[in-house]
């Protein structure tokens, strides 16, 4: 009996361990090519803002951070930088710097969400029509799924 128990437990955390890591190993797996530097730089060429993602904001950590300088035009936001990989990563623009999830959870009502970041070493976002970045002053990479934040930078 005890060494059946041995073996439940065993397997499980393995079984366990397995799921997460294919949580956090499928998005790198499944991400589309990222843009090369010569797309983002011309984005950054065209910004309007730019600003930085840093690792150490409040509530970012070894799984969750970005780094990298963000370059925001009227019709894109461009990080020529990475992120630390993972899923169902959108991007938001907010009339506040935050970097925690209870402050991007206050705010989420005033924020625009531009769009998915699908690559975690440099991304291209397009930004709608409807969006002005003017009326914005930060952008931040939020994980919908987990609701977790992941970075932010403030850029006017």
């Amino acid at each position: 009996m005890k060494k059946l128990l041995l073996l439940l437990a065993s397997h499980t955390a393995v079984g366990v361990l397995g799921f997460a890591l294919g949580i956090y190993v499928l998005p790198i797996l499944t991400a589309p090519a990222a843009p090369t530097a010569s797309e983002v730089q011309a984005n950054a060429a065209r910004a309007k803002f730019t600003g930085q993602f840093r690792r150490d904001l409040k509530d970012s950590d070894a799984l969750h951070w970005g780094e990298g300088t963000v370059s925001v035009s009227q019709d894109a936001i461009s990080l020529q930088g990475a992120l630390a990989p993972g899923p169902d990563y959108k991007l938001y623009l907010s009339p506040e710097f935050v970097e925690t999830e209870a402050a991007f959870l206050r705010l989420k009502g005033k924020m625009v969400r531009v769009g998915d970041v699908k690559t975690f070493e440099n991304f291209v976002v397009p930004v709608p029509g409807s969006v002005d970045p003017a009326s914005f002053n930060s952008v931040i990479v939020w994980c919908e799924a987990f609701s977790q934040f992941i970075t932010a930078a403030k850029y006017r």
